[in-house]
């Protein structure tokens, strides 16, 4: 098992155990950068933290919109 590999395994028990926190922590900087540039590049900055988003629940192999977190109520 190569570096990478076990560096893989450790970022999929993190989305798993923590996705909540890991989507929140996306958004915030996502917001951050936004307020920093003042918007100009609003656009592009939230397409980039959505697609983060759909990679880091792509990582537990299940694509199922959870980010590997506690499941979220449906409304």
């Amino acid at each position: 098992m190569g570096f990478l590999d076990k560096l893989k395994g450790r970022a999929k028990t993190a989305v798993d155990q923590h996705g909540d926190k890991v989507a929140g922590g996306i958004d915030k900087a996502a917001a951050m950068a936004d307020k920093k540039t003042k918007g100009r590049y609003s656009g592009q900055i939230h397409q980039g933290a959505g697609k983060t988003k759909e990679a880091l629940d792509r990582l537990d192999g299940k694509n199922d919109g959870d980010l590997g977190g506690p499941t979220r109520p449906s409304r």
